[in-house]
């Protein structure tokens, strides 16, 4: 008996100073409606090709992109903003059909893409997140 009350003690104890340890650190977000959490990326991020999470209008344009080919796959705009970091790698990273990948990476939700429309995502995603380098 005297273990589990010592353990339970213990777990308590680490559960409140974890907590309060999260809670004294900024985390980027902000109360603020329609606030977006800026990431500079983890460094194997940026070693893959994929960009910072854009912020504002950049964010805005992707997702202007992204609506352009089919509105229903900026419903979740988080899913859709990280899905499009990850086609710039695929863009940049000489993917052998980026067209095809992109349709793949887009198709969800209940949204299947084509190529084509993984061709005009891609158009987009040019214009706005990964210009050619």
């Amino acid at each position: 008996m005297r273990i589990r009350t010592t353990i339970a003690v213990a777990t308590a104890a680490l559960a409140v100073t974890l907590v309060g340890c999260s809670s004294d650190s900024d985390d980027g977000k902000s109360d603020a409606p329609g606030a977006t959490r800026s990431t500079g990326g983890s460094a194997a991020e940026q070693a893959a090709g994929i960009p910072a999470a854009p912020t504002g209008a950049e964010r805005d344009a992707v997702l202007a992109a992204i609506r352009d080919v089919n509105a229903k796959l900026t419903v979740d705009e988080d899913k859709a903003v990280d899905a499009a970091r990850k086609q710039c790698s695929a863009l940049d990273g000489g993917a052998a059909n980026p067209d095809h990948a992109a349709a793949q990476r887009f198709s969800y939700g209940g949204v299947t893409l084509t190529d084509d429309d993984g061709g005009h995502l891609n158009i987009g995603l040019r214009k706005t997140l990964c210009p050619a380098a």
